[in-house]
């Protein structure tokens, strides 16, 4: 984090310390999740479409002119492009796979489930690095352990390449909405007050998360500053319902390589769990209270001849009959 974004943040939002050193944290688990999300599409590009690093070089450059536009991606394009001056290959080719962390990502996490508020792109990307640094287990276990015995399915080209772009948008937007989410919860328990857009805002510049994607994120909470989740926003809704299918198709395709994608899929996995009104989470809170003897919220039909308006809570709690496990 560079000096001059943490000041610029302490004096715009005028917060105390604490607040600011909250948000500046949570920026650090974006981050986390950001890099992540690219390294998945590098991956997948490389695997399953066969690019080599000057094509896939040209092709983040491209992006990086249009609504991926960010720091991360610049970066990328100019690291895969580097050649190495002492073979004839290029450097990312000989960078060890194990990548290193000072505890930012961890603490994300950590305060994330503080706040009961759910962040699986940052933890996903935090459990990414944690197996990557396991290098020795993971060459012996390349030993015996295989992937599909087909390899990796064909695909079309050009149509990949579209997927993965739109399937990033969405991906990136999921987690900026749950970093947001860390911060809105904290700032509600706290009383912070924090002003989302003024934070996406100062992210725009000076900082490791700079990208256009923060125009837009800013534009919904100036426009709406109690939005409950950056999902929710009319604009970001329409682009993810839009694009859900190609983000979808990408999810699928690493599965069927045997290409791990586990930031990418965590995050479409929010998105459909976020957009139902109805979970299997009946289930599990019932067997919560058959072993535990848990209070349980039942939902009853309104019988026909009450009248809804005396009677206008169609809930009822009560606590089922079973003898309690004993808790281990």
């Amino acid at each position: 984090m560079q000096q001059s974004l943490f000041f610029s943040v302490l004096v715009l939002a005028n917060s105390p310390y604490q607040q600011t050193h909250f948000t500046t944290r949570v920026h650090n688990g974006i981050e986390y999740g950001d890099m992540q999300l690219i390294g998945e599409v590098y991956d997948i590009l490389k695997n399953a479409a066969g690019m080599g690093n000057d094509e896939m070089a040209t092709l983040f450059e491209e992006w990086n002119k249009g609504e991926l536009d960010s720091y991360l991606i610049e970066i990328t394009a100019k690291i895969l492009a580097k050649k190495d001056d002492i073979t004839d290959g290029y450097v990312v080719d000989h960078i060890l796979d194990k990548t290193g962390m000072k505890g930012t990502g961890r603490w994300t996490v950590q305060e994330a489930a503080e706040q009961s508020v759910a962040a699986p792109v940052i933890a996903a990307a935090l459990d990414s690095r944690y197996i990557s640094g396991r290098k020795e287990e993971r060459v012996a276990a390349s030993k015996l352990l295989t992937g599909p015995s087909d390899g990796v399915p064909t695909v079309d080209k050009a149509q990949l390449i579209s997927d993965l772009q739109a399937a990033l948008y969405c991906a990136k937007v999921a987690s900026y909405a749950q970093g947001l989410g860390i911060i809105k919860a904290a700032s509600d328990k706290n009383e912070w007050n924090v002003d989302l857009s003024l934070c996406a805002s100062m992210w725009r510049g000076g900082c490791i998360i700079r990208a256009g994607l923060l125009n837009k994120i800013t534009a919904a909470f100036e426009k709406d500053a109690s939005l409950a989740n950056l999902l929710v926003d009319p604009g970001f809704a329409k682009e993810l319902n839009e694009r859900q299918l190609a983000w979808r198709r990408v999810v699928s395709l690493g599965v069927a390589s045997g290409i791990a994608t586990p930031a990418m899929s965590a995050a479409l996995g929010y998105f459909d769990q976020y957009r139902r009104e109805s979970l299997p989470a009946n289930l599990i809170q019932g067997q919560r209270d058959f072993f535990g003897t848990f209070q349980i919220v039942l939902l009853l039909r309104k019988r026909e001849t009450i009248d809804s308006h005396s009677y206008p809570n169609t809930f009822d709690v009560f606590r089922w009959s079973y003898l309690p496990a004993k808790r281990s």
